[in-house]
């Protein structure tokens, strides 16, 4: 979403090796919406200055107070969903919030949440690294990284609920003709 052109003009007019300023331009390419972070390197031997772009990916695509918002996991608001396929939930400021605080300790223990995919009275429903999650709520850091370490392990779980405090419980996997039920 973030265009090559747009770091060429974050570039000084003749600039060079000597005179770039390696902070001022990652600072400027982060500035756009899109840009998560921005990492500046220089080649002294060859001359060649590139810009590794992280793009931020829409989260949450909702109708908040009569307003449509997208935002990323960060809580960044965007410009629009580039290309991705969230369903429009309607929440109240409070729901935000929480799917906020969830996104947040969930990247402080190094696990990204792909979408918010529905709210009820059963909690909010999520999709992490791919895989289905319920949550309502507080989610700590220590059910965060739990989560980060038995996700691998479960390959075929249905659901990771964190709606219990201090705990993760692993749905049984879907068997055919057999009730699955949940076990933690």
């Amino acid at each position: 979403m973030y265009p090559e052109s747009g770091v060429v003009n974050a570039i000084p007019d003749y600039a060079s090796l000597l005179t770039l300023n390696k902070k001022l331009l990652e600072e400027k390419v982060e500035s756009h919406p899109w840009v998560q972070s921005a990492e500046v390197n220089e080649d002294w031997n060859s001359g060649i200055v590139t810009v590794q772009v992280e793009e931020r990916r829409p989260m949450l695509y909702a109708e908040v107070d009569g307003r449509e918002i997208i935002l990323s996991a960060d809580g960044k608001e965007l410009p629009g969903l580039g290309g991705a396929s969230l369903t429009k939930l309607e929440l109240d400021r409070d729901q935000v919030g929480e799917i906020l605080d969830f996104a947040n300790t969930l990247h402080r223990n190094g696990v990204r949440p792909d979408s918010i995919n529905g709210v009820d009275a059963g909690g909010i429903k999520a999709t992490v690294a791919g895989r289905p999650v319920v949550f309502s709520r507080d989610v700590t850091d220590g059910q965060a990284e739990a989560l980060k370490n038995i996700m691998p392990r479960h390959p075929d779980a249905r659901v990771f609920d964190l709606r219990s405090p201090d705990r993760v419980v692993v749905g049984a996997p879907v068997q055919s003709n057999t009730k699955s039920e949940p076990r933690g």
